[in-house]
This record gives C-alpha cells, structure tokens and sequence, in this order.
C-alpha cells in the first residue's frame, strides 16, 4: 500500500470539544497540529450528547416552568409540538454535517486527516482513511503516517457501555446516540439506568409525549450528587406520569419482530415489559480499544491514567497525552476543555524547553478543579446544579465539615420566578480551612446560579469574605445570603 508520511509538532486524536480545545492551544503556542477524526468533526457533545440533549430538553423545561407562571398556565396547556422540537434539534446540531466545525480548524491554521487514528510505535500514528456513509473512501485514499516532534494527544472520549445480556444484540436498544437523534418520539420508553443520562432522557421524551419507564438498579436517581437532588427530580418525573421502579435488575431482552416490532424486557423477578423502544443508560467506556496502546507499553481497552498536566503516565520520554473523559478523572465536555487547555500550554510550554511547570494545587499547568471543584448542571425538572464535594464525599474524606442546608421556596426571587416554587440549597463548609468544599443547588433556573458557587468553591474564598459578597435583591441568588445567615446562626 502506497504512504503518505507527514510530520508535525503535534498530533491529536479526536476532533471533539477536547481535542479542538488542546489543538487549539498548543497551534496558539506556535506549534504545528493535525487532528485526526473517523467521524464528525466536532465529536460527540456536539451531535450525540450536550447540544442535541438541550435542544430536546428546553421547550419541556420551559413549559414547565410556564406552568408555574400566573397568567401563562392556560397559555401552555396543550402538548408540545414534537416535530418542531425535533427539527430545532436537527439545526442545533446542523443536520450531522460538520462544514462549520471545519472551516473553525482551517481558521486557526489545524490541519484535519479523515479517517482513524492508531498509534504505530513512539511518536507515530498511521491513519486509516475513513469510508463515508455512501461506502465512498472518505480520506484520500491511502493510509498515512503522521509522525510528532513533540507530542500525541489522545481526546477519544467514551461510547455507551452495554451490559451483555441475552438478546441484547437482537433488540437493537437506544443508547445515549439514538436517544438525542430519534427522528420519531416512540409511544413507549423504557430507560434502564438512573443517572444523569436517564433522568434527562425521562424529562425530555416524557415531555414530547412518550409513556417513560425507568428502571433503576439502585434505590433511586442521580446517585453521585446530594440524595435531595434524586428524590426531587423522580418526585416531578412521577407527578408527570413517569413510572420508576427502583432495585430492579434486567436479565435479558428479546425483539422477536425485527427493527419495527416491540421490545420485551425482562426483569430479575421474571416480570416482562413491553415497550417501543428501550434506552440503555448504563454508563460510559473509553475508546481506547483500538489505538494501538500496546505498540507503547499501555494496555489497550482502558482508561489512561495522567498526571496534573494530562501526561499519560508510564511512556518513556513523556510525549503521550490523554485529555478528557479517556482519563476518567471526569466525565463531563467543560471538564475535558479544561484540561485541553492545560494540557496544550504544557505542551507548548515544554517544547519551548521550559523547565519545572507549576503543577502544584491550582498552579497553571495542573487540572486541580478535577478533584477539588467540578461543576455539572442536569438538566431535568427541577433543574440540579452541583459543583465540589458532596457531605458524604467530604466525610469519607476524613473532613471536619458542616453542612447547611436552605429551602430555597422561602427566597424571594425564587417566590416571584414560580407559584409553588420547589427546591433545596446545600453549602458544605470545611471547618478547618474556613470555605466551601460543595455547594449544591435543587430548583427550576439554578443552572445559572452554579458559577457563582464554583467561584467560590475554586477560590476557596473564606465565609467571612463571602459574607461581604451582596446578592440583588429580588434573585434567586439571594439563597447565598441565607445559606450564609443559617451558617451564622
């Protein structure tokens, strides 16, 4: 086979918001970068997850909170319109063609390869053209090899985890990828899982009129954040029609009538259910499989482990990266961006021949919002806004704390936003250090009061200074005073 042998500075695999964001900065450090992708320029959030996902949740969100609105209910009683929903969808995510994401690279001087990247050896990687959906040869025609001066950045991400039951290949079921690019709302959903996925998707296709399922293995939803937040969300998804049958195990699932026919899903206790579709949010896996770990001594399949600057621990010479969720420090887009960002300025910083980096707590080139405070908003009814530790994670960790809980129906703002208005705001103090480890906020349109608590958690700005921090009058926002006032005694 003829190929092709280029060489740049910098080589990153995968075209998502994290590779985008660290090709950015190690181009805007003066060093020559390609991206190699197999798919969509523009990666995973931007087709399959964040984007679409919102677009579907907005208009049910939104109208919920109408609902609550005097002089709106009757103005927004009737259903949603599912195909407009839908076809807003579709623009969002600009049709699944990525020409937009695309003329960004060539903007910023990155070069682009079609086609799937694998490591051949150090420094190496040869890139098999991808075939387009037509079974066209969508990269050139011939395997290429790109070699790095510097550095090979590995921003894969993740793809649904299946679990391997009987039949599950046969029933065909949604992962997160069918869930937000259904063309079609199904008259019945079942979603196996109970977090952050499953809860958005149970709001979304709930709202666009489908009879939702959930079926949760554990004892209720959104297990990893405040128990508060879990128990108000299923408390709106029922009070909306959702059925949710937590400690419930699924053993196998069969589609005897082929792609068009229904779905039986069968239960640990022998029960059956039958629905239209069945959506399985069971969590993540990296896409390492097929990287060619193994021709550099790593173990391929797995997550990569990394120091504070996103170096891949355990290769010689120190020119291997992985950013993202591929790292499983967290699994969130914002997160990945922030350590692209990082890791492109290591990068750079390291190939000007800079000595020691400053990787130590907050320093400029080590990702310790990734331990210390990671915000992630779910978008569900009523939103969960949550950033730092939990009460419980800050117990394990052996931490002298105090938690401060505030219902925030009693806020003035939160009166005025919504009749009835349902919520709940938790501060976790750090007694010994004197700042917020945690905050976390349950209510309709917390989501845009997060930033302020990561702010405070990332700066660890101390209580006292915190106190002369004046929240207007009337906002939701003002729940920072009362959960400061409840702290005072």
């Amino acid at each position: 086979m003829n190929q092709a042998t280029d060489e740049y500075d910098v080589i990153v695999l995968g075209a998502g918001p994290v590779g985008e964001n660290l090709a950015d900065r190690t181009r805007a450090a003066g060093l020559s970068t390609v991206i190699v992708e197999g798919e969509l320029v523009g990666g995973e959030c931007s087709y399959w997850a964040c984007i679409p996902s919102k677009a579907l949740l907005r208009p049910v969100l939104a109208r919920a909170e109408a609902r609550h609105v005097p002089g709106l209910r009757q103005a927004v009683d009737g259903p949603l319109v599912a195909a407009d929903v839908l076809a807003h969808r579709d623009e969002e995510v600009g049709d699944w063609k990525d020409d937009g994401q695309i003329s960004w690279l060539e903007s910023v001087g990155i070069d682009l390869v079609r086609g799937h990247g694998r490591l051949v050896g150090p420094r190496r990687v040869a890139v098999t053209p991808a075939v387009g959906p037509d079974g066209s040869d969508a990269g050139g025609g011939e395997e290429r090899i790109l070699t790095a001066r510097h550095a090979v950045a590995v921003c894969t991400g993740t793809g649904a985890a299946l679990p391997d039951l009987p039949g599950i290949a046969e029933a065909r079921p949604w992962t997160s990828r069918e869930a937000t690019s259904s063309g079609t709302v199904p008259k019945r959903l079942i979603i196996i899982g109970g977090g952050v996925v499953a809860s958005e998707m149970a709001t979304a296709w709930n709202g666009l009129g489908s009879r939702v399922t959930v079926l949760v293995r554990g004892s209720g939803l959104l297990g990893r954040i405040e128990p508060f937040a879990g128990e108000l969300v299923a408390e709106t998804l029922k009070e909306a029609g959702v059925e949710i049958r937590t400690g419930t195990s699924v053993k196998g699932l069969a589609r005897p009538g082929g792609a068009e026919g229904p779905v039986t899903v069968t239960l640990e206790s022998g029960e059956r259910l039958e629905a239209d579709e069945v959506l399985f949010a069971t969590g993540r896996t990296p896409h390492t499989a097929d990287l060619g770990l193994e021709t550099v001594g790593l173990e391929p399949g797995g997550w990569l482990t990394v120091d504070e600057t996103c170096r891949v621990r355990d290769v010689t010479d120190g020119w291997l990266y992985a950013a993202g969720d591929v790292n499983h420090k967290a699994l969130l887009t914002h997160q990945g961006k922030y350590q692209a960002r990082i890791a492109g300025a290591a990068i750079g910083a390291r190939a000007r021949g800079a000595g020691r980096l400053d990787t130590g707590r907050w320093g400029e080139y080590a990702t310790t919002a990734d331990e210390a405070a990671v915000p992630q908003v779910v978008f569900t009814d009523p939103e969960v806004a949550a950033v730092g530790l939990t009460a419980e994670q800050a117990e394990a960790e052996g931490r002298n704390i105090r938690v401060v809980d505030y219902d925030m129906g009693h806020v003035e703002g939160a009166v005025l936003y919504a009749d009835g208005y349902r919520g709940r705001a938790r501060m976790v103090v750090d007694l010994d250090r004197g700042h917020p480890i945690g905050v976390t906020f349950v209510g309709p349109g917390v989501s845009e009061l997060l930033h302020s608590a990561t702010v405070a958690v990332a700066g660890e700005i101390p209580i006292e200074r915190l106190w002369h921090a004046v929240p207007s009058f009337p906002t939701i926002s003002e729940v920072w005073l009362r959960l400061l006032e409840t702290y005072r005694g």
